[in-house]
C-alpha cells in the first residue's frame, strides 16, 4: 500500500534530535488515509495504531487517542516530554506529536515484528520464539530497565510494564514503549505516594493497589510476572495446578518448590540446551514477585544474576497474592478483587485505601 508522506510542520525548530518534531493533522490524516482499516496495526486501550511513512522514508506508527481515552493530556505530555529523551536501544522512541482539531497524537518508530503478546500467548505464535529468542528478549527488557533506573539521569519508574508494552523490532529485539503512566525520581528518593492508581492488573504490586506506594520495586514485580510469562507462555488471567486453583506466581512457585520447575515450561518448546538458564530464570522471577519491596532485587542485581553464571540465588519466599503460608510461618497477601489474576483490565482511577 502507498504511503502520502508525513512531513514537521513549517516554523518549527527541530534541529535539536532529541527533540520531537510537531506534525499536522492534515498530514498524519493523508498519510493514514483518513485513518484508514487499510494503515491500522491494531489498538489498545488509548486508542489505535495506524502505520504511516516520513518524507525520510522512514516507516512510524501513530498513536491516536481516542476521544474517550483514559490518558489525558497531562499524561500525554509527560510521554511526549520523556520518551523524546530516552535514548537506549531497548526503548522505543518517540519522533513526534500532533495536538490539533482536539486531537492528541503521537509518532513512534516502527516496530515490525508488534507486541510481545501477539507471540506468548498464541499456540502457533510462539513457536516462532524459540528458547534463544526468548532469552534474548529478556535480557533487553532487562537492559532497558536498568537504563531507566540506574544509567538516566533521573530514575524512570515505568508503571505499566505488560506484554503488550513490549515491542520488537525486525530483528525481534525487545523495546519498551507507552510512558504515558512513568514517573520521575530523582536519584536520591526512593518511593512516592498516590491516591491515583494507574497500570494493569496482574502486573501490579500489592503495596501499590493497598497503599498507592510505587517505587522501582513495583516496576521489578511487573518485570517478574513479564518474565513467568516469556518462559511458560501462560497468562495471568487463567487458574492452574491439578485443580485449577492456583494463579500464575503460585503456580510457578509450587512447581519451583517441588524441584518440578521444568514442569513450567512452554511445553512447546524443547528447554534441552537452555534449561539451566531456564531454571535461573524461574527463580529470579520469583525473586521478583515477592510480596515485600525489600525483599525483591533491585535491576541492577537481575542484571548481574543473569550475568554471573556462579552467583549465588536466594531462596524466594512464597510471591504476593499467594493463600498459603510458607513453611517458616510468614504470612502471605491473600488476592483480591481481580488483583495478580488478570492482565488485560487497565487500573485507571482506583483510590488507595
Amino acid at each position: 500500500m502507498g504511503h502520502k508522506q508525513l512531513m514537521p510542520m513549517e516554523g518549527i525548530d527541530n534541529s535539536d534530535s532529541h527533540y520531537p518534531q510537531v506534525f499536522s493533522f492534515e498530514d498524519i490524516k493523508a498519510a493514514t488515509n483518513d485513518f484508514s482499516n487499510e494503515y491500522k496495526l491494531g489498538e489498545g486501550g488509548y486508542g489505535p495504531v495506524y502505520k504511516a511513512k516520513l518524507l525520510t522514508g522512514q516507516e512510524v506508527a501513530v498513536k491516536r487517542l481516542s476521544t474517550t481515552s483514559k490518558q489525558g493530556i497531562e499524561e500525554f505530555k509527560n510521554e511526549v516530554l520523556l520518551t523524546a529523551r530516552l535514548q537506549h536501544v531497548n526503548l522505543v522512541r518517540v519522533l513526534g506529536f500532533c495536538i490539533e482539531k482536539e486531537e492528541k497524537m503521537l509518532i513512534y518508530e516502527y516496530m515490525p515484528n508488534k507486541s510481545l503478546d501477539f507471540y506468548i500467548y498464541d499456540p502457533i505464535n510462539r513457536l516462532s520464539l524459540n528458547w534463544d529468542q526468548r532469552v534474548q528478549i529478556i535480557e533487553g527488557i532487562t537492559q532497558g530497565l536498568l537504563y531507566l533506573q540506574e544509567y538516566s539521569r533521573l530514575t524512570i519508574i515505568h508503571r505499566d510494564l505488560k506484554a503488550s508494552n513490549i515491542l520488537l523490532d525486525d530483528e525481534m529485539k525487545p523495546k519498551i514503549s507507552d510512558f504515558g503512566m512513568a514517573r520521575m525520581f530523582k536519584k536520591d528518593k526512593f518511593e512516592a505516594n498516590t491516591d491515583r492508581i494507574v497500570g494493569t492488573y496482574g502486573y501490579v504490586p500489592p503495596e501499590y493497589v493497598r497503599e498507592g506506594i510505587y517505587s522501582t520495586k513495583s516496576d521489578v514485580f511487573s518485570f517478574g510476572v513479564l518474565l513467568l510469562q516469556i518462559i511458560s507462555g501462560r497468562k495471568n488471567t487463567c487458574f492452574y495446578g491439578p485443580d485449577s486453583s492456583l494463579n500464575l506466581l503460585e503456580y510457578a512457585y509450587e512447581l519451583w518448590e517441588n524441584g518440578k520447575g521444568k514442569d513450567f515450561l512452554d511445553e512447546m518448546l524443547d528447554d534441552t540446551d537452555s534449561s539451566c538458564k531456564l531454571m535461573k530464570c524461574l527463580q529470579i522471577a520469583l525473586q521478583c514477585v515477592q510480596e515485600y519491596p525489600k525483599h525483591r532485587p533491585t535491576v541492577l542485581e537481575i542484571s548481574h544474576m543473569f550475568r554471573n553464571e556462579n552467583i549465588d540465588i536466594k531462596h524466594p519466599k512464597r510471591p504476593a497474592f499467594c493463600t498459603k503460608r510458607d513453611k517458616d510461618g510468614d504470612k502471605t497477601s491473600i488476592s483480591s478483587e481481580g488483583t495478580g489474576l488478570v492482565d488485560t483490565a487497565t487500573i485507571t482511577s482506583l483510590v488507595a485505601r
